[in-house]
């Protein structure tokens, strides 16, 4: 399995930020995305995770195409964004808990997730009690209950500290080593040194005139 991305374009707000973008990542292997403030990473991966809609170009995962098969394709990723999607109310070993439950997770996976970024000892902490940091390993745990090929991980190692970030590093690497693929947005060295680099350059500023252009009703500002 590898992704296939060619001629990928996105906008936001009838704004182009994403232009002609296009690499291959083969499956077990990482990727790392780089680029400045602004210009288009974090729109690349939420694009690549059907968050937002491309407007032109296309994204392969194998033999699943994101425009041809999009639930399909959807299945097949695990996406990490800024936000940790931690219920508050919930305590840490039931946020992942009912996550595994979701989407059928093996048996074992949660103790494993929760072992491997060492919050086992607070598993009945509110994740309300919980620091940034270790919100942050428990949104990040959820990537070990669920059996999707590709990950798309924007900025992973927020409020981490070093021994935390290099969790993440070794997590990336050991799915990679299973054949998956894993694309990361970071300003920060994970160590992954056999990593591709796909770098995001801004895009002169242009506005596309077009009749149908309604971005901001599919959610382009959001």
């Amino acid at each position: 399995m590898e992704l296939v991305v060619q001629d990928l374009q996105c906008r936001r707000g009838g704004r182009l930020v994403l232009d002609g973008t296009g690499f291959t990542v083969p499956g077990g292997r990482a990727a790392v995305v780089r680029g400045p403030n602004g210009a288009g990473k974090s729109t690349l991966l939420r694009a690549l995770a059907g968050i937002l809609p491309i407007s032109d170009g296309s994204v392969r995962l194998g033999d699943i195409t994101l425009t041809g098969d999009r639930s399909g394709y959807q299945e097949q990723v695990a996406y990490a964004g800024h936000l940790d999607a931690v219920k508050p109310a919930l305590t840490v070993g039931q946020n992942l808990g009912i996550w595994a439950g979701i989407h059928g997770a093996k048996s074992g996976r949660v103790a494993e997730a929760l072992g491997h970024f060492g919050i086992e000892h607070i598993s009945d902490r509110p994740a309300a009690q919980c620091s940034a940091g270790q919100k942050r390993r428990l949104g990040l745990a959820r990537l070990m209950v669920l059996d999707r090929p590709l990950w798309l991980l924007d900025e992973p190692t927020v409020s981490l500290d070093t021994a935390s970030s290099e969790l993440v590093s070794d997590l990336v690497r050991r799915h990679c080593a299973g054949g998956g693929i894993a694309l990361v947005a970071t300003h920060i060295d994970l160590g992954l040194s056999d990593a591709e680099v796909i770098e995001v350059t801004p895009v002169q500023p242009r506005r596309i005139e077009s009749s149908d252009d309604a971005d901001f009703l599919a959610g382009d500002w959001t």
